[in-house]
């Protein structure tokens, strides 16, 4: 397991020898057992936030939070210090199924504000394994869909700790080679439109979309070794506009890396697949005019013609709405697409240049 030696925080070094100490001293630990649902009731709020074009999913810190900026420095630090204090003990309650749903309502609105929390989580004795217990206990709801939105809650709760891991970049790779985006799929690939059921997907595409928001390789090929594509697909089809701007985040984000571009060039069905989706959402933007998806439209298909095997068969499929005026006053204030969506146009130009 990654050392935290070199992180100087002594409490946070202290809270990991503890922890370490509680690993060794358990011989055989006791099972995870999530339990009933607690009286205790939470809200998910589902804010769209530009995180380099992506909605994330959770609470931002108020402006109010944290230490008053008019206070004496020490009593800056005296309140930081009880603020860390508070969230190591949030951390170990996690692992009490009894009190667990506070602790995941608690740090899920913290997890923006501790830049170690990924670490903490990560590194201490039992913590993954309860968000994974609360995230497998609810499997047997998804089918016939039976979820409550009080247990929806919770999950994704959960899921948004994951996310602040996935987000990190010490914890990033170790997220990925324990295969944990992988306990998301059943999630991805439910269908049922209650709210409960949408807050669940869009909160597990929240932390892909926080696996491929640094552009980085290898999680570009993890995912292009997994179904993410067409569970992505699917719900830019049939998800609300705030899941499908997240899901065609990850697709463009997969497009924009030049191994997940060749990939879904490389056959006809891939980049049928690929190319039959954004023509619908086109379809429906149409009538939507939800400017914020077709930025991501358009820039989906400037990348795939980039593409020569792709280039040619836009130039026969490209849809004729973005070809004519039709979205010219929905984007008459973004330059940037007005850009991205002429680049495209000239990409497929037939025209060929000559000189004497």
């Amino acid at each position: 397991m990654h050392s935290l030696a070199h992180h100087s925080n002594p409490q946070l070094q202290q809270f990991i020898q503890l922890q370490q100490a509680a690993a060794s001293a358990l011989a055989t630990p006791n099972p995870l057992n999530v339990g009933s649902a607690n009286s205790l009731s939470s809200q998910l709020h589902v804010n769209a936030a530009n995180l380099h074009g992506m909605p994330v999913v959770g609470d931002p810190w108020g402006a109010g939070a944290g230490a008053p900026m008019n206070l004496p420095i020490q009593h800056q630090h005296k309140l930081a210090q009880l603020e860390e204090e508070k969230i190591y003990s949030l951390i170990t309650e996690l692992t009490n199924p009894a009190n667990r749903e506070l602790a995941l309502v608690e740090l899920s609105k913290k997890r923006e504000q501790y830049d170690d929390l990924a670490l903490i989580l990560w590194h201490s004795f039992g913590v993954m394994a309860a968000l994974l217990q609360e995230i497998v206990s609810v499997y047997p709801l998804l089918q016939p869909p039976a979820l409550s939105a009080q247990i929806s809650n919770r999950v994704c709760n959960a899921l948004a700790l994951l996310q602040c891991v996935a987000s990190h970049g010490e914890t990033r790779g170790l997220f990925l080679n324990a295969h944990i985006p992988l306990f998301l799929y059943p999630f991805l690939n439910t269908t049922s439109k209650t709210r409960p059921f949408e807050y669940l997907r869009l909160t597990s595409l929240g932390v892909i979309g926080a696996l491929v928001k640094n552009d980085n390789p290898e999680v570009i090929s993890f995912l292009l070794s997994t179904e993410i594509i067409p569970l992505c697909l699917r719900i830019m089809e049939t998800g609300s506009e705030l899941s499908k701007t997240v899901a065609i985040f990850i697709v463009q984000k997969i497009l924009l890396d030049e191994m997940g571009l060749v990939y879904i060039c490389a056959t006809y069905e891939r980049f049928y697949a690929v190319g039959t989706v954004l023509s619908n959402m086109v379809s429906q933007l149409v009538e939507t005019q939800a400017v914020r998806l077709l930025k991501h439209v358009i820039r989906c298909y400037l990348r795939l013609s980039d593409n020569p095997r792709a280039r040619e068969a836009l130039r026969q499929c490209l849809p004729e709405a973005l070809r004519d005026a039709t979205f010219s006053q929905v984007l008459k204030d973004d330059i940037v697409t007005k850009r991205c969506l002429a680049a495209l146009i000239v990409n497929l130009s037939d025209n060929v240049v000559t000189t004497n």
